[in-house]
C-alpha cells in the first residue's frame, strides 16, 4: 500500500497478478475501521439483546391468550363430539339389541359411561382426555328398545374449559343437538 490510511482501497499496479480485479487494480478489503474512523463492531451489545428480548416477550404476551383460547375451544369441541358419539352408540345398541341401554354421567370425574346389557360398560373420561369439566342436569338417561330416550326430558350436558363451552341437549325422543 502506498500512501493512504490503512483499510482504504489500495489501487497500485504493484499487486500480484492473482489479486487483480476487473479494472486491473488490486482490491483490499476493509477490515479494521469503519468509514467514520471508529473500530468496526462485530457483535451485538447487551442493550440490543435486552431490547430484543423485551420485544419478543411483548409479542408472546399478546399472542398467547388467543392461542390458549383456540386450544380451549378445540378441546371442548372434540369432547362434545365424543359425548355426542357416545349417545349415538347407545341409541344404536338399544335399537340393535331391543334392550334398555343406559348413559350415566359422573360430574365429579367428568366421565360418561354407556351400560349395554350383555356387553358391559363403555367408559369415556372426557375430563382427563380433553381437560374439560362436565355438568349435566341429570345423572343418567336411557334408550329403550325402540331407540327412544327415557328420563331424558331435555337433558342438558355442558362441557367447559376456560372460557370455551359447548352444550348438548337430548330431547325426549333421545335426539342429540348442539
Amino acid at each position: 500500500m502506498r500512501g493512504g490510511a490503512p483499510g482504504v482501497h489500495d489501487r497500485t499496479p504493484a499487486c500480484g497478478a492473482r489479486m487483480r480485479g476487473a479494472a486491473g487494480w488490486c482490491r483490499i478489503r476493509r477490515l479494521g475501521r469503519a468509514p467514520s474512523g471508529m473500530p468496526r463492531r462485530r457483535a451485538t451489545t447487551l442493550v440490543e439483546l435486552v431490547l430484543m428480548l423485551a420485544v419478543i416477550g411483548t409479542m408472546l404476551a399478546l399472542a398467547l391468550p388467543p392461542v390458549a383460547a383456540a386450544l380451549d375451544g378445540s378441546a371442548v369441541r372434540a369432547a362434545s363430539r365424543d359425548v355426542e358419539t357416545l349417545f349415538a352408540a347407545a341409541r344404536e345398541q338399544a335399537l340393535a339389541r331391543h334392550a334398555v341401554v343406559w348413559v350415566v354421567f359422573d360430574n365429579a370425574t367428568a366421565t360418561v359411561r354407556v351400560r349395554i346389557p350383555g356387553r358391559g360398560t363403555r367408559t369415556r373420561a372426557v375430563g382427563s382426555m380433553y381437560g374439560v369439566a362436565l355438568r349435566s342436569t341429570r345423572d343418567s338417561m336411557s334408550y329403550d328398545g325402540r331407540g327412544l330416550g327415557r328420563g331424558a326430558a331435555n337433558l342438558t350436558v355442558v362441557l367447559v374449559r376456560g372460557r370455551a363451552r359447548a352444550t348438548l341437549v337430548v330431547s325426549r325422543l333421545g335426539r342429540v343437538r348442539r
